[in-house]
Parts: C-alpha cells; structure tokens; sequence
C-alpha cells in the first residue's frame, strides 16, 4: 500500500514536493501501523530496564537483528509473565514510530514464552544453580507433624483445589485450616505465593494469629506456563528459608516444579497433600484400641506366669511349723547339754585350782622367810646406825662437842631413824595387804598391773596378807573400780 502525501508546496524550480519533519514523521507512522497492525514477534529478551514510571522497556533480538520493544504501565499487570533477560518469548503487539528520535518500536501487550522447550530450558537452569547452593538437599528437609494442630494453605481462593482440601481434612481427622488466597497463575502471582509463604513463618506469639503446624502450597493443573508461578525463584527461596514443613501439591500427578524439589514432602495432587497432612482418625482409634488389646492381654499373661512362678516357688519352700518345731527342739537340746556342761566345767576348774593351790608355799614360810629379811634388814641397820653414832661419837671428842649438844644430835637421829621406819613400814607390801589389797603375779612373779595382762595368762598367783592363790582367768571385765573379775 503506497500512502499519497499532502502537497504541501512545490519545490522551487521543480516537481519534487517538501514535507515539514512532523508530516513524514506522521506519515512513517500511519504507515507502519497500517501496514503491520496487530503482530506477535519471536525472540529473545534483551537490555531489559523497568523504569520508575512503571514502563518497561527492552529488545527483541534474534540472529538477524533487534527490535526496540516498550510495555506501559497499564499493561504490566496483564503481561501473562515477568520479562527476563535471557528468555525467549512470543510478545504480541503493534508496531508504532517514536517521531522525536527517528525510531520505531513495538508496543507490546502481552508476552508468552516461546514453547516449551525455552521453558523447560530457563527451568533447568535455575534448577542447577539452586541445586548448587544446596536448596534441594535432604538433609534440609523437615519432618512433618505426626498431629498438627492447624493446617495452613496458599492456594487461589476461587476453585475446587481449597474444597478438596477442606473435604479431605474434614473426612480424615476434623482440623482447623487457616488459608492465605493467592493468585496462581499471571503477572504477580510468583511474588504473592513467597509473601504468603513468609508471612505464615513470621507468625509468632504476639502476632494474636495462631502459627500452622504444616503448609500446603497447592494449585490445580494447567499448562507449563500455567504452572511458571511455581518456578519462580522468589517462591523457592521462601519455601527454603520457611521454618515450617511444607508440602507442595502443584498439578496433577505428572506435573513436576521446582517447588517438588525444594518443599519438604511432594504431594501428586491437592488431596494427596491434605492426606499426608493429617491421619486417619478412625484408623487411630483402631490402632489405640488394637494397643489396648494387646497391652490388656500382656498384662494378664504376666500376671499368670508371675502366679505360676509364686506357686513354683511356694511349692518349693520347706514346711515352716516343720522348721520351727526342729529348731524348738534343738534348742531345748543344747539347753539340756548346757545344764550338765556348766557344772561339769565348774567341778573342773575347782579342780585345778585345789592343785594350784597345793603347790603353792605355805603363807607361814612366806611371812617368815619376809620377817627374816626384815630382821636382818633392821640389825643392819642397827649395827650401821651403831657405827655412825660411834664415828660421831669420836668425830665429837675429837672436836670436844659439849655433851648437851651431842644429846642433842642424837634425839634428831632419833627422830629421823623412826620416821624412816614409819615410812619403811607403811611402804611395806605386807602392810597393803594386811588392808585388803590382793597382789597378783605371773608364775615368774612379774606384778600384772592391768587386766589385759591377766587375761592373757594360762594362770596367775594372788598373794594375800596371809597366803598366795593360784587361779586362771576365765572372763575378764572392768570391775567398778578398774578391778579384774575373775
């Protein structure tokens, strides 16, 4: 189609026409507009730039050249994806003229990825760097609650994904569901799902919201692109970073997405995940009850064979009247022997002490033997005495005492000599024994001073003022004086 223009003067001095900048800037542009109308063109995404005004603005590019590519604020929202560097997309479009810089572009309205196999190649790209950071390892997966006391969900509000799960739920074990609708599909979507999935963690105590035991992330089929919200990198590294156990329920059961791999359990379906949410609650009760069964009858077969071995063990034990009519008897036995023994004993220790006795001295040989010793002792003394006096006698002629003063000195010799004898006499071990006192001696005549020492000997000698005994230790005890009994 060839546009006519506008004269708009005749060149001077020929047939060529002149045109204002505004009137072929104008005309370009009806001209590609009219020509083009609405188009989708493929390529790749390019110098992507989202300025503050909320345009976007990139390039389409291929192996042939670049096509400069502009998305207005209005239609961000309906874009049907989020532009990338790097992602080839189908954009859908017209073609229109910028006049002040002498360019054109396309002004697009919606972007869809360029097959599946683009999507599938973005999606193993990000899969790899993620699995390289450790987003995918099992040892980061969490176990889930055996009985959690509230379920949380992020699905679309509107659907039969949230009836099913409710359904299934209610049908397994009655528990309360708290749910944060999102869309799941479209422009935003990806950034609802990681702000739902973080503001269920960041519930804590003083947030007055209870905090779920367990998240269910969940949506129904569709397509690849359908599902592209699912593999947005945002929502993987909430699902990483999320303190609860989550389990992901995306599509049906062929469909796989990145958030499989990084939740903590994969459900093929939305009532698939409900059920590994929650048990069975009939089946609890069963199995509570089977325990208590089986504990019930456990108990009674310990008791029967701890009946059985307290009969086997009483069966066992000897007749006890039995055993204290023999032991009765014993002792009256040994009572019986003892009665003949003790006197038998006593008659044999009288026995030996008579013998004892018979070999002792006579006390009259003692004493006597004692008053010679004493005797010769005193004429001793006597006769030393006579000689002092006699060698003072005649140390006093020598020196002429006066006879006065020899008297004298002679009554104080006196007096000496008759307190010595006093004190001679009251140290005399005759006269502690004329006063009760026993003395008691070894055979070999050592003095026993302590009772240990008399109850270590076979025998020992009491010497009394008028005898000696012999005697042998048969008990020895403290007396109350510190005395021997014996």
């Amino acid at each position: 189609m060839v546009e006519q223009f506008p004269d708009s003067g005749r060149a001077m001095g020929g047939n060529t026409p002149e045109f204002s900048v505004a009137e072929i800037s104008g005309a370009i542009r009806r001209v590609l507009e009219g020509t083009f109308g609405r188009i989708r063109v493929r390529g790749e995404i390019t110098e992507f730039k989202r300025y503050p005004s909320g345009h976007l603005y990139f390039s389409l590019k291929d192996e042939g050249g670049k096509l400069s590519s502009v998305v207005w604020r209005g239609t961000v929202s309906r874009l049907g994806l989020k532009p990338e560097n790097g992602v080839e997309v189908i954009a859908t479009g017209k073609i229109s003229s910028y006049g002040e810089r002498s360019s054109y572009q396309m002004v697009i309205d919606r972007l869809e990825y360029a097959g599946e196999g683009a999507l599938l190649a973005r999606i193993e790209r990000l899969r790899l760097r993620l699995a390289q950071e450790g987003l995918f390892d099992a040892e980061r997966k969490r176990p889930l609650p055996f009985l959690p006391r509230l379920i949380g969900v992020v699905t679309s509000a509107q659907g039969a994904v949230l009836h099913d799960i409710r359904t299934t739920i209610a049908r397994r074990f009655p528990l309360p569901v708290l749910v944060w609708p999102v869309p799941v599909q479209g422009e935003g979507a990806a950034e609802r799902i990681a702000h739902a999935i973080a503001g269920f963690d960041a519930i804590g105590p003083q947030s007055g919201v209870p905090r779920p035991d367990v998240l269910i992330v969940a949506r129904g089929g569709g397509s690849l692109e359908d599902l592209m919200a699912f593999n947005d990198e945002e929502v993987l590294r909430a699902v990483a970073a999320c303190r609860i156990p989550v389990i992901s329920a995306v599509g049906h059961e062929t469909d796989t997405t990145l958030i499989d791999f990084v939740s903590d359990q994969r459900a093929p379906t939305p009532t698939a995940a409900a059920e590994m949410a929650v048990p069975v609650r009939a089946e609890l009760e069963a199995g509570l009850a089977q325990r208590a069964v089986r504990l019930r009858s456990g108990l009674e077969r310990s008791l029967q064979l701890a009946r059985a071995r307290l009969d086997r063990a009483a069966a066992g034990l000897p007749d006890l009247p039995a055993v204290v009519e023999n032991a009765r008897r014993r002792l009256d036995d040994r009572a019986y022997r003892l009665d003949l023994a003790l006197p038998a004993r006593l008659s044999r220790l009288r026995d030996r002490v008579r013998n004892a006795s018979d070999h002792l001295p006579a006390p009259q040989m003692i004493l006597a033997l004692r008053r010679a010793e004493l005797n010769r002792v005193g004429t001793a003394s006597q006769q030393a005495m006579g000689s002092l006096l006699h060698r003072r006698a005649a140390t006093l002629g020598r020196l002429r005492v006066p006879p006065a003063v020899l008297v004298s000195q002679l009554r104080a010799s006196k007096s000496v000599l008759a307190g010595a004898a006093g004190q001679l006499e009251s140290l005399s071990p005759q006269a502690v024994l004329e006063r009760g006192y026993v003395l008691v001696t070894d055979r070999a005549g050592r003095p026993l001073a302590q009772a240990a020492q008399a109850r270590v000997e076979p025998e020992v000698i009491m010497t009394f003022a008028d005898g000696t005994v012999a005697a042998r230790p048969l008990e020895a005890t403290p007396g109350p004086q510190g005395q021997l009994d014996l």
